[in-house]
């Protein structure tokens, strides 16, 4: 089976790319924008730039899934003067040429990696997040994350692709870059942080775990035309996490122990209302369903993963 990965370049369809390399009887095929040296140890298929489509069909020709890793991802500090639009072109707009070139090419399979941002930004109290619940996207990305969910199943019924979508929350790994490397970033230094009182409880998906499943999904038959929550299995506070990193990283930061509606009050008065609901709000999904449905268990622990991810950190910093 002849697997295409977009964002061939990125942190998660690089993992998957190593990942279905260990697989016997799946080829993996990345799809990149332009060819490149170095980065992608397998056969590569320059795709151009979504956004301005169409995708030539020739392509993809002899390719029996495709998973559709590439996205303009959340962004921080939004330069486009009219964000929607900016990941519209991208999650939208390039998600539909790549489908129009993948049913024109015979392409079995559309596998979409979306975000867990389409189910909201924070969960109702005692209830964790799942494939049942409607969709409440809050801001752009996720808007527009959404938008591409719908319009996958609705051009794969149309044209008998099968499809999958999978809404992964904050993934992790060697590598990682935003707002968990800024946090690695300030534990290395060993200055005291805000982070001891917050006992809220949050799903992460570590980068292995994440490619594992998305591998799964590839070819198991009972994972067509579903939709997927998946997660490391181990939700953590963002004070476990803040210990658990320190530790590995033998840092000496002290964890002020600031009650929760403290800090989320005094983020909010400094204009950071997203920062208070990331570290504040609780963000944890039910991934039941990939583990039942599919048999899928993680393979990778979380102080594993969490131990590799501050290796890399690490070796990055010491260069």
């Amino acid at each position: 089976m002849r697997v295409l990965v977009t964002g061939a370049n990125g942190l998660v369809g690089m993992a998957v790319l190593r990942r279905l390399g260990r697989e016997s009887g799946l080829q993996a095929i990345a799809g990149v924008r332009a060819p490149t040296a170095g980065n992608v140890d397998c056969e590569q298929r320059a795709l151009g730039d979504l956004a301005k489509g169409p995708v030539d069909a020739e392509l993809l020709r002899g390719i029996d899934v495709v998973v559709h890793a590439a996205a303009r991802v959340h962004v921080m500090q939004e330069r486009a003067q009219d964000p929607l639009a900016a990941f519209r072109a991208v999650n939208v707009e390039g998600t539909r040429a790549l489908l129009e070139a993948s049913a024109q090419a015979g392409v079995r399979r559309f596998v979409l990696v979306s975000s867990i941002k389409v189910n909201g930004e924070a969960n109702a109290p005692g209830r964790p997040f799942s494939e049942a619940d409607e969709a409440s996207p809050q801001d752009a990305y996720a808007c527009s994350k959404w938008e591409a969910e719908q319009l996958v199943q609705a051009f794969c019924e149309q044209h008998g692709m099968e499809w999958v979508v999978v809404r992964p929350p904050l993934v992790y790994g060697p590598g990682v870059r935003a707002n968990f490397r800024r946090m690695l970033q300030a534990l290395a230094r060993g200055l005291p942080l805000p982070l001891g009182g917050l006992h809220n409880k949050r799903s992460l998906v570590a980068l292995e775990n994440l490619a594992d499943f998305l591998v799964c999904c590839v070819s198991h038959p009972l994972a067509a035309n579903q939709r997927f929550l998946v997660s490391d299995g181990q939700d953590l506070s963002v004070t476990e996490l803040s210990r658990k990193l320190a530790a590995a990283l033998d840092s000496r930061s002290w964890l002020v122990p600031v009650p929760r509606a403290w800090l989320s009050a005094g983020l909010h008065l400094l204009g950071r209302g997203a920062a208070a609901q990331r570290l504040c709000g609780e963000l944890w999904v039910n991934s039941s369903k990939a583990c039942s449905l599919l048999n899928w268990q993680a393979p990778q622990g979380v102080d594993d993963a969490l131990a590799a991810t501050v290796r890399d950190f690490v070796r990055e910093c010491s260069r």
